[in-house]
Parts: structure tokens; sequence; C-alpha cells
């Protein structure tokens, strides 16, 4: 864009190239170029009286201020909401694509960015960020609405997105810290006492089967019909996600086309065992690699499916057959499904219902049922290797995690045996 002013003084204002002028204020030489992208003059001393000099030095600036533009960097300090912008811009070019991440994994990244903003501010600039802006940021993200427990784990989770998206505006030169310092939390425990903490016992999740039929009386908590559907469909969630292990992203993004149903007879047995087979594609799933398996509790997603289609029909929503394989499991409208917000809420109040112990002092969150399912398959034999098959997980990564599961099996097995004398 060309300068507004088009009349120069020649002894006091000078054009330099299209949209640059410098002009003497005092007996100094000024210089005010025009940055069409930003819709703003930048405006600096040439610290000289000396016209020629003052003409090179604003011949420097504006080549130099042009580069940068034209790399698509900001001379203005741009605020925490346009880098944010600018970072899940580019992480969505990243969905889809071979070596990128899957879209449950950019909803995950925006939303924890969401609440690096309602923490900073959206009007705060980058140029204002130091070290030390992170600290007291748990204790913020703890005070939650409806007082939502939120885990350390999650905090953690959010904290290494945002210094992700600092180290990439850092690359760009749209700041100048590579990372935020946050409060040092206490040590999450990563091995033996960690699983024992943010898993389920096999009783505990008895007690939430049973919890189920409770909460989603609609007699006994005086449910409207929008009420009693969010909570049926929330406890349907959880209980596959208990016999299933899937992670939460897989499991929201389930259609109906992704399961099928069978029979098996076990090996010289004629009793039929009857199966469910999962299948999560490639585009839904974290480690973008299909995978299916097989698991025995069929009831459970004919009475999700039964239940869906009612909810559907009663709201008048009609499908053809392409549009009913292509059907969401988790939906209560046949497009949206289940929100990670829901999930949570309903969670906690379920937790309640079923009196789960010490909730307080663990790390239980609804991924804590893959956990959970993982534990039970390594406790009753099933084979590393079959685990991470069916999980979509490494060995080396079973292994870490789940380590002291076979500790706690062979010491079982070596006292098997033994008989004890009451004596």
């Amino acid at each position: 864009m060309a300068l507004k002013k088009q009349n120069f003084n020649d002894e006091e204002e000078v054009a330099i190239f299209d949209g640059a002028l410098i002009y003497k204020r005092g007996e100094h030489w000024q210089m005010r170029m025009w940055l069409n992208k930003e819709r703003k003059y930048a405006r600096f001393s040439l610290k000289t009286t000396n016209r020629a000099a003052a003409e090179d030095r604003a011949k420097q600036h504006y080549h130099t201020l042009m580069a940068q533009q034209l790399s698509g960097q900001a001379y203005f300090a741009i605020t925490t909401k346009a880098g944010v912008d600018m970072f899940l811009e580019y992480k969505k070019t990243l969905v889809g694509v071979e070596g990128g991440i899957v879209a449950g994994r950019y909803a995950t990244i925006r939303t924890h960015l969401t609440h690096w903003l309602d923490f900073i501010g959206r009007d705060t600039k980058l140029s204002e960020l130091v070290l030390t802006s992170g600290f007291t940021y748990f204790q913020k993200r703890s005070k939650t609405k409806k007082s939502l427990q939120i885990s350390q784990t999650t905090v953690l989770n959010e904290q290494s997105t945002i210094n992700a998206m600092m180290l990439w505006l850092y690359k760009r030169k749209l700041t100048d810290l590579p990372s935020i310092e946050f409060d040092k939390l206490q040590r999450v425990d990563r091995g033996d006492f960690s699983l024992r903490r943010d898993t389920f016992t096999n009783d505990e999740v008895k007690a939430i089967k049973k919890a189920t039929v409770t909460y989603c009386d609609r007699t006994l908590n005086k449910l409207t019909d929008d009420e009693w559907q969010q909570r049926k469909l929330a406890c349907y969630y959880f209980l596959i996600a208990s016999i299933t292990g899937l992670r939460t992203g897989e499991q929201r993004q389930l259609t109906q086309r992704d399961i099928d149903f069978d029979e098996q007879c076990k090996e010289g047995q004629e009793q039929v065992v009857f199966l469910t087979k999962i299948t999560v594609r490639q585009e839904t799933s974290k480690v973008r690699k299909t995978r299916s398996f097989y698991c025995r509790d069929k009831d459970c997603f004919l009475d999700l499916l039964e239940f869906r289609d009612e909810v559907l029909e009663k709201k008048n929503i009609e499908l053809d057959l392409a549009s009913q394989k292509s059907l969401p499991l988790f939906t209560l409208d046949g497009v949206n499904v289940i929100s990670k917000r829901s999930i949570l809420y309903h969670f906690e109040k379920l937790m309640e219902v079923a009196s789960i112990e010490n909730r307080e002092h663990r790390d239980l969150v609804p991924y804590s049922f893959r956990h959970y399912f993982i534990t039970q398959r390594i406790l009753n034999g099933v084979s590393h290797r079959k685990v991470a098959d069916q999980c979509g997980t490494s060995i080396a990564q079973i292994e870490k995690t789940y380590f002291h599961l076979n500790d706690d099996r062979k010491k079982q097995e070596a006292i098997e045996d033994y008989e004890f004398d009451d004596e």
C-alpha cells in the first residue's frame, strides 16, 4: 500500500520505496512504514541528523520489515489468542495426513489451549509473557465450575501442550520464550503404586455397574426425558469402556459399521459364546493403525443400539440403510457424539452413587476403565503381545506401565500349593 500522503517537503520528508517515509522531528530523522497485513504504521527513530545516513538506515529497516512480513512474522506484538489461533491452524493441517494427528487429538489440543487462554488472558501480549507466567496454573485449573475433579495428569498434559505451542511460536520468532515454567507439582508415580491408585478393583467395577441402574432410575431421580437419555448414554459409554479398553477418542468415534456380531464355540465344547467384533479405523486410532478385536459382551452393544434407535425414533429422525451404517454409537441426535465434558460430569456423579472410596486421593478418571481392562487381561494370563495388539499400544509400553502385575501373579502362583496349619 502506498503512503496516504503524496506531497512532501523535500527538506524534511523523503519517501523511501513504497509505503515508507523518513521525516525530521527536531534535528533527528525518524521513519514511518505502513504494514499492510497489520494495518498499522511502524514508527521508530533512525538516531541520526544526517539525511544520507538516515536514508541508508531506513532502507535497511524497510528490507528487514518486508522480509518479516513475507515470512508471516508480525512486527507488533501479537496476543496470546492470536498465537493460539496460528498454532491451531498449523495443527489442523496435520489432521488426517500420514505422520500427522487424528481429529480427536486436534480437539484435545484445542481444549488444552482454551484452558490456557482462560488462565493467561486472551488479550495478553506474547511479549508480556515471562518465564514464570505459568505459576499458579494448577491451582486456577483446579477451581472449575460444578466442582469437577481435575486430575494432576490432565494438568501435566495441558502444560505439555502449552509448551509445545510456545516452542513453535519461538522458532517462528513470534515470542522470546521457548517455554513457560509451571509450579513444580508432586511427582506422579508411574510404577507400582500408580496403577493401584488410578484403576478400579473388580468389586468397584461391580459396584459401578450396579450404580448405573440407580443413576438412570427416572422415577427415583425425577428425570426429564433429556436428562434420562444423557445419563443412559453415559452409562453405556462407561460399561463398554470397561469391557473393551478403548481410548476415549477411539470409543467416541465408533460407528455402527465398526461393530459386528459373531459366535464361537470353545474347542471341545458345544456351548456357544456370543462375541462382538470391534474395528478401530486408522483415522480414529491414536497410533494411526487399523486394528480389530473381539469381546464377549454382545448384550451391552445390542442394548445400546436399541436405546439409541428408540431415542432417534422418538425425535422423528429417519435414516436410510447407508446412513445407519455410518451412525455414531454414542449419539442422541444422529450427528453429535457424547462430549468429553458430559463424560467427565456423569463419571463424577456415578462415582458418588457407586460410593467409590478415597476418590480425592486417587487419580480416577474415565480413562481408568482402560487401565482396569488391561490389568485384568494381564492378571488372567493373557500375553503382553495379545494385550498390546488388542489395545493398540506397544509391548514395551505394557511392560513399562504394568510391570508389577506379573510379580503379583507370580507371588500368588508361588503360594497356591501351600497348606497352612492352623495350630
